[in-house]
């Protein structure tokens, strides 16, 4: 497993910290008996599906088959009254502040905004049509004030504020308590205790921001979408094994480009190029189309947008009362500074850096021996590397695909959650999806009962985000009633020749494993309040769960039963998955180093405070201080970089993937140190005190319950290979 963990996983950001969240609650369940939603919407809207409860089983699914996106304004009107009817009658309350007149209704309140919101976010990041793109530029500054509005509500933030003071002493439960902390948090950092200019200085940062935010994702989905290396000659395929010959053509087809082959600007695509062309040209080409990606001067060039989204947020951090951004983000996470947050990064990053050199020097001996004269540059990295793995483990990609098919995978990955959990999927059939590739799965648990429902959204399309991630459409809930969770995995792999399986790469495999993990987290949650449920957790605590579900990929059991050949149909070989277990420290350098270049320039940006920013000289100016390889690039260049400038949701915590991935190796040691990786008392374990549990725990609390212990690094550097060259350096 040679680039594990420091994958691009969450492209939108879909799987936010709990601080994050939209104020309030606004959990997208059924409406409130106090407030009907058509109390507040008018005749005339009376048709729009968008503002009734979602029909159908499972306690409603989203009506995609009757939403048009000329719908969304005024869906957004109603539900916004709806919503700010139903606040101001929390505020105005003359009663004194208690939990059951003040947050329980909180927590009700919103139930049609947030089912709008919902299937908005699911057209923005799968079918962001021109349509709703300019619905999104319009919109998204006035979302942002209506959620200035709430926060900034004095009135019920008294309330709120006399609720957790007492919290301790009027009888609450555990979770009440924790409620009463993550609300009152939530509003103070979001400026509940700002004065009234304070407050509209803060609601104009933060409208200018939401438009920046909308340009910075549109210019980059621009350039994924329209540039692409187009082959024409049967020459320029040299190298690319048939079943990526078979995808490109396939794009071409969906590109409308006949007689030739597309190489699509997307992760799947680009990466296996770079690994098999024989083509240097053509290599460097497609190279240069990935990484400049928001990069070209014009109307999609995200430099500027950049500059001006740092220099705002800047602003609000010291309205905020912060030094910096990345001391306001980090605040509310585990690392609790930025200070933490680098210590941790910076004990790995030397002996990344020198793994990689080392990767180097192989790779140009390879070169090297060819003749030509080759010095090794970026775009050789991952062509060369893949020869070096040919020559050190008697191992390559393309022996190992044919064996991952990507239905093979999604079954595997339901089994292994079988074996774990006791969660069983059956496939419903006549449910409305966003795109016809969607497929729908009941999900129910060891007793029988349906828990939620999985939508699995896998393949590439004109309008949808690149990357992979996991939504959740509902967050479970048992407050007024019983909820089902609704969770969605999303990807996006090339289709091959029609009735082809799709294969898959191993890294690939592994981030449908991790997002998998997102969905475990919020399908298993068990809590009270749809504000701590599922994934609503601190961001760097939230990649735990995704990245120890990557583990079980690996495991014999899977592979013996899933791994099948896809034509012979026989199991990886006991021989091959030998190779693959040797090979597993294999390029970590350059995997790390690609991750952690990107986390900490991340930091460093928001660090910087109130001093400008040119994004190019800072990025080069930052790698180089750093030591960087010139080999190697950041995984994500500032100007595409979306994790944190198309959203605040990754903004100075890009490096939560390495922070979770201490908790995951620690923790995946415990089920080692038992019975092994299916051993049910740790995983019972792990299910009740972690996945079941959301945000009504504080994480290290929960980790500590399920593990007994704090979390060691150890077995991650150990894992990859860094252990005794950290401590040397």
């Amino acid at each position: 497993m040679n680039r594990r963990k420091f994958l691009e996983l969450v492209t939108a950001a879909a799987v936010v910290a709990a601080d994050q969240v939209r104020l309030p609650a606004l959990a997208a369940g059924t409406p409130t008996k106090k407030a009907s939603a058509a109390s507040t919407r008018g005749t005339a809207s009376e048709s729009n599906p968008l503002l009734e409860a979602w029909p159908g089983p499972y306690g409603g699914l989203p009506p995609f088959s009757s939403v048009k996106p000329r719908m969304f304004p005024a869906a957004f009107r109603a539900s916004m009254a709806e919503c700010r009817a139903e606040i101001e009658r929390i505020a105005n309350q003359r009663a004194r502040p208690t939990f059951a007149n003040t947050l329980a209704p909180l927590e009700a309140a919103g139930r049609t905004f947030a089912r709008v919101m919902s299937v908005f976010d699911i057209f923005t990041s799968t079918a962001n049509t021109p349509a709703i793109q300019s619905i999104d530029r319009t919109w998204k500054p006035r979302l942002a004030a209506f959620d200035d509005e709430i926060v900034q509500n004095a009135r019920l933030f008294r309330r709120i504020e006399a609720v957790y003071e007492a919290r301790e002493r009027n009888g609450l439960t555990s979770e009440q308590q924790r409620l009463a902390w993550v609300y009152h948090n939530r509003f103070v950092r979001s400026g509940a205790r700002l004065d009234a200019a304070q407050k509209r200085e803060l609601s104009k940062i933060n409208q200018k921001l939401a438009t920046l935010y909308t340009r910075f994702r549109q210019n980059q989905l621009a350039d994924e979408e329209n540039q692409m290396l187009v082959l024409t000659a049967a020459d320029e395929l040299a190298g690319l094994p048939q079943w990526l010959i078979d995808a490109a053509a396939a794009s071409a087809k969906e590109k409308k480009r006949p007689d030739t082959w597309v190489i699509v600007n997307t992760r799947s695509a680009m990466e296996p190029f770079l690994t098999y062309a024989s083509r240097r040209d053509l290599r460097e080409k497609a190279f240069r189309l990935w990484v400049h990606r928001g990069d070209t001067p014009g109307p999609h060039d995200n430099n500027p947008l950049v500059t001006e989204i740092l220099a705002l947020r800047a602003k609000r951090a010291k309205l905020l009362g912060h030094a910096t951004y990345a001391h306001w983000s980090v605040d509310s996470g585990m690392a609790k500074t930025p200070q933490q947050a680098m210590d941790l990064m910076m004990k790995v990053w030397p002996a990344a850096v020198a793994r990689a050199r080392e990767e180097v020097v192989d790779m140009q001996a390879v070169a090297d021996a060819e003749g030509g004269g080759v010095k090794i540059e970026p775009w050789d990295y991952r062509y060369y590397a893949e020869k070096v793995r040919k020559a050190k483990y008697d191992l390559d990609e393309s022996e190992i695909k044919p064996y991952l098919q990507l239905e093979k995978m999604r079954e595997a990955m339901f089994w292994a959650s079988t074996k774990l959990f006791g969660l069983h999927y059956k496939e419903l059939h006549g449910i409305a999806t966003i795109h016809p590739d969607v497929r729908v799965f009941e999900v129910s648990g060891p007793s029988g009962d349906v828990v939620g429902t999985w939508y699995f959204d896998p393949y590439a399309r004109a309008g949808k985000s690149s990357g992979a991630w996991m939504n959740e459409y509902r967050t479970q809930e048992a407050f007024e009633k019983p909820v089902l969770p609704i969770v969605s995995n999303n990807a996006n792999f090339v289709k091959g020749a029609p009735g082809a399986p799709v294969l898959i790469s191993w890294d690939d495999a592994e981030t449908l494993f991790h997002e998998f993990g997102h969905a475990l987290h919020g399908l298993s949650s068990k809590v009270h309040y749809p504000t701590l449920s599922g994934t609503n957790v601190p961001r760097d605590f939230v990649e735990f769960p995704s990245q120890l579900n990557e583990h079980w990929l690996s495991t014999p059991e899977v592979l013996s039963r899933f791994a099948l050949h896809c034509e012979t149909g026989k199991p990886m070989s006991a021989a091959l998955v030998e190779r693959i277990r040797r090979a597993h420290t294999f390029n970590q350098g350059f995997a790390t180093v690609e991750y952690l270049a990107s986390a900490i320039v991340d930091m460093q940006l928001h660090l910087a405070g109130e001093t400008p920013v040119e994004p190019r000289r800072f990025e080069q100016e930052s790698l180089v201080a750093l030591g960087m390889p010139k080999e190697i690039v950041m995984r994500h260049r500032i100007p595409h970089f979306g994790h944190i400038f198309s959203d605040d949701g990754y903004a100075a915590g890009y490096y939560s993937y390495l922070w979770a991935e201490v908790l995951d190796h620690d923790a995946f040691r415990a089920f080692t140190e038992a019975g092994g990786p299916y051993d049910q008392k740790v995983a019972k374990r792990y299910h009740d005190d972690v996945l079941q549990v959301g945000n009504t725990v504080d994480p290290a609390v929960a980790y500590r319950r399920f593990r007994g212990k704090a979390p060691s690094i150890e077995p991650l550097l150990e894992y990859r290979g860094f252990a005794k060259k950290t401590e040397k350096s």
